[in-house]
Parts: C-alpha cells; sequence; structure tokens
C-alpha cells in the first residue's frame, strides 16, 4: 500500500490536521502527482497560516503544474511568514523560487 492511500485512509477516518494534510501534499509531490498535492498544501495552510514549508511545497508544485502566477502569490504571503517565524531555509527557498519567476517573466 502506498504512502498516500495510507494517509488518504487517516483522512477518511477523520484524522484531519495541518500536519496530515502536509505528508499528503509532500507525499503526492514526491510521486510527481502534483495536481493531487495542490488542494492537501492548501488545505494545510487554511489550517495553519503559519506552516512555512507548505508554502514552499504548494508554490513548488504550481510550477510543475504550469501556474507560475498562482506560485508567485503564494511565495509572496508565504515569505514573510518565513522571515517572522525565523524558518532561514524556507526563507533562502522562497526567496531562490520567486527570484527564478521574476527572472522567466523578463525572459523573452
Amino acid at each position: 500500500m502506498a504512502m498516500t492511500d495510507n494517509l488518504e485512509k487517516l483522512l477518511k477516518d477523520g484524522a484531519d490536521s495541518a500536519r496530515l494534510r502536509f505528508g499528503l501534499g509532500s507525499a503526492y509531490f514526491n510521486q510527481r502527482q502534483f495536481i493531487e498535492a495542490i488542494p492537501h498544501l492548501q488545505a494545510c495552510i487554511d489550517m495553519d497560516p503559519n506552516y512555512t514549508a507548505a508554502y514552499k511545497l504548494l508554490g513548488k508544485a504550481l510550477i510543475k503544474t504550469g501556474d507560475s502566477a498562482a506560485a508567485k502569490v503564494i511565495f509572496e504571503r508565504g515569505l514573510p511568514i518565513a522571515i517572522a517565524s525565523g524558518d532561514k531555509q524556507t526563507e533562502r527557498e522562497i526567496s531562490a523560487f520567486s527570484l527564478k519567476l521574476s527572472r522567466d517573466e523578463t525572459q523573452p
């Protein structure tokens, strides 16, 4: 049984939480199922707006699905939260992805 199956069962059984949603989103992302990852990562942020890793992974999933505009919005929302919480790793990664998106926008 795949990890996503186990986590989906927990969710179905009523064990919903930001941590579970992040785990599901991450598992789908790692399986390259980016579209399936997105609603779980968004739910994680909805449940816990300070879950900085969810902003980073949601932005990356959105990029993978071709929605760079939405990714940019998510990164813009997540960066100040990462800074305020002292999450330097997520801050650096979001900053790097945002810079890459900005560069991509200016390329012909």
